[in-house]
């Protein structure tokens, strides 16, 4: 034994007290040292007498004593669950006192609760279940650690605990409900949580603004905005919080208009917007694409001074890029004190949305030379661009940045891979990128059917077609689209015919314009121009210039002049301004060697002021696309450019060829 570390009375006790407290703080300090028996046998000879020394405390000295000898500070500084369980061990061979344990237990059990749920929710629970009698401030604690859980079912269980403090006859108070609606709201348990919105009634706690707001955010996340508003209206008092509750859920449920409103009502009630809700705000305005609104909006912003925050930068700028104002979400950008990978993806993608593929790839090789880490949403983006660019080089880097991260190409990446090698021309690229997919969906089958039609591989896009049915994929409209295409460009009329029946009689899909106008174009394509007429006719919907001008190509193509008159008068009443129209009906005279008539549209188009759209050919050269267009010599190397065509044509008139 070693000498001086036991007392024999209680009086030895109180007399070393200070003493075995510097001890057992020792000893709870070393729980963190893997030489932790080294640093014990320093001090004592046997572990036991550890024990005795908390035995003999815990029969000669008052429970608040005993409480004292326990270092809180030790456990409240726990930052994991493992420091807490290794805390946790010690007191249970340490002090065998039942009575003690409890008075430790509670700390713990608090110090667990304030680490991220996520760790050991099933170390919480069986804790929580060893406290005897628990008091409401306990059951609000659990409460509390399991509403915050992400998983639904993890979150439904603080119900079940709302539901044991009422059995054994506890009484919930204003700290309860709001923890158990956001369990509600987590789950989506919105019959759960009328249940308890009535047990606010009935405790009298309706007045009560953290109850309410966060009873108004679980109607909200469950899309029952007309309980939202019934709420807030019955509220005796609202807030900033509650204002902002009602506005996101009207923004939520796509009632944008609604949700600007709100804000207004809420300005001249005399509050002043924050961060959190100006984003809120400006999602409504991106939404409606409204400028005019999303100016205002930033000036008020302006004008209250809210804080400028990355969140408030990235809401500016989707909201500017939604609404058609690039220059301004550039300058929005630039002002930024910090972007995160949002601030990147929100320009690029809203640049690609506006067709500025060039400009997005720029945006992308900037945030490449920042630093800054990349997401699934950029990789979407940049491809998309790329797609639309027919950067085939870059898009080839982006797949292979994928490998060489070993990110799965499966999802948005993987559709985005597909839609990107069949546009820049390597369609069978995009069949090994569809084939090495394990997880497909409709989109995953669209992309890969457009990407065949539009490569002429028609039997191709319908064997996967018919697969789809196999696989138990709905097809939706683009995926038709995509079918109906594939058919026309091999002249399967018979099975496009089917096809088109099938899409509203066994997948219930109501024909839309573009499926008529490839149904007009299949009929042309196969000769049948009458039947295309009568189609068009008979259609459920009023043509566009999309079918009318799928009937002008195929009267291009069989030479029928005069339903080609007839369908251009349609055209410019539809479109008088595009150019497209006028410049095949001009074709289609000159084919007939009605001259006049070609004559004829051209002045029209003089008198209009209607120019034609100049041809645009590209090519991707280490990875920049050049372009070139009819006429244009901006190009810094349109003189050598010249000079070897030039020489390529008198190479070719020299030999003959």
């Amino acid at each position: 034994m070693a000498k001086g570390l036991i007392w024999a009375t209680a009086e030895d006790l109180a007399r070393n007290r200070g003493r075995v407290l510097s001890l057992y703080r020792q000893i709870l300090r070393s729980l963190n040292s893997p030489d932790l028996p080294l640093n014990l046998a320093a001090r004592l000879s046997k572990k036991a007498e550890v024990r005795a020394i908390f035995m003999l405390a815990a029969e000669e000295q008052s429970l608040h004593n005993i409480e004292d000898l326990i270092d809180t500070a030790e456990i409240e500084s726990c930052k994991s669950i493992q420091e807490l369980k290794r805390i946790h061990s010690y007191i249970v061979k340490a002090i065998p006192s039942l009575s003690t344990q409890q008075l430790i237990y509670t700390k713990i059990f608090s110090s667990c609760a304030a680490i991220s749920p996520s760790t050991d929710l099933s170390y919480a629970h069986s804790l929580f279940t060893q406290l005897q009698n628990p008091s409401i401030s306990l059951y609000n604690t659990i409460i509390r650690y399991f509403s915050r859980c992400k998983n639904s079912e993890d979150s439904l269980t603080a119900l079940l605990f709302y539901r044991e403090l009422l059995v054994k006859g506890l009484f919930p108070n204003c700290y309860t409900y709001p923890f158990v609606f956001k369990a509600c709201a987590q789950s989506g348990a919105l019959r759960e949580g009328e249940m308890v919105h009535a047990d606010v009634i009935k405790n009298g706690l309706v007045s009560d603004l953290y109850v309410v707001n966060t009873l108004m955010r679980l109607y909200a996340v469950c899309g029952v905005i007309g309980a939202v508003r019934k709420v807030f209206d019955g509220s005796p008092q609202q807030d900033l919080v509650s204002w902002t509750t009602l506005i996101q859920g009207c923004v939520d449920m796509g009632y944008w208009k609604e949700g600007v409103e709100l804000f207004f009502d809420m300005c001249g009630a005399g509050f002043r917007a924050d961060g959190m809700t100006m984003v809120v705000v400006l999602s409504a305005c991106a939404n409606l694409g409204d400028l005019s609104l999303g100016r205002k909006i930033h000036d008020y912003m302006r004008d209250q001074k809210v804080q400028f925050d990355v969140f408030v930068g990235n809401a500016l700028v989707d909201m500017y890029l939604k609404c058609g104002d690039a220059n301004i979400s550039w300058k929005v950008f630039d002002e930024m004190p910090v972007k995160n990978v949002v601030s990147w993806n929100s320009m690029i993608s809203g640049l690609a949305q506006q067709g500025k593929y060039k400009e997005s790839v720029n945006v992308f090789r900037m945030m490449q030379s920042r630093g800054t880490k990349v997401d699934d949403f950029t990789l979407v983006g940049v491809l998309n661009s790329c797609a639309n660019l027919g950067m085939l080089e870059l898009g080839k880097w982006v797949h292979a940045y994928l490998d060489k991260n070993q990110i799965t190409a499966d999802g948005f990446i993987g559709n985005a891979l597909i839609d990107m090698y069949a546009k820049c021309g390597s369609i069978d690229e995009a069949l090994r990128v569809f084939e090495g997919l394990k997880c497909r969906d409709v989109y995953t089958y669209t992309s890969i059917i457009v990407g065949l039609a539009m490569h002429g591989r028609g039997e191709r896009a319908l064997e996967l077609f018919r697969e789809m049915y196999r696989m138990g994929i709905e097809p939706d409209g683009v995926t038709f689209v995509g079918v109906l295409t594939a058919c026309c460009h091999v002249g399967l009329l018979d099975e496009g015919m089917n096809l088109f029946l099938e899409m509203f009689r066994v997948y219930h899909i109501k024909p839309q314009t573009e499926h008529y106008g490839c149904m007009v174009d299949l009929l042309g394509r196969s000769g049948l121009i009458s039947e295309a007429e009568k189609f068009i006719k008979s259609m459920l919907v009023e043509p566009d210039s999309f079918v009318w001008g799928a009937l002008l190509g195929a009267c291009r193509i069989h030479g029928k002049v005069e339903l080609a008159e007839r369908v251009m008068e349609k055209l410019v009443k539809i479109q008088p301004e595009e150019d497209g129209a006028y410049i095949l009906m001009s074709n289609i005279y000159s084919s007939a060697s009605k001259w006049r008539g070609s004559l004829k549209i051209r002045k029209a188009m003089k008198e209009r002021k209607i120019k034609k759209t100049p041809g645009c050919s590209s090519i991707e050269v280490d990875g920049v696309v050049h372009e070139f267009r009819k006429g244009d010599n901006s190009h810094p190397k349109t003189k050598d450019i010249h000079m070897f065509l030039d020489a390529i044509a008198g190479h070719i008139t020299f030999n003959g060829t």
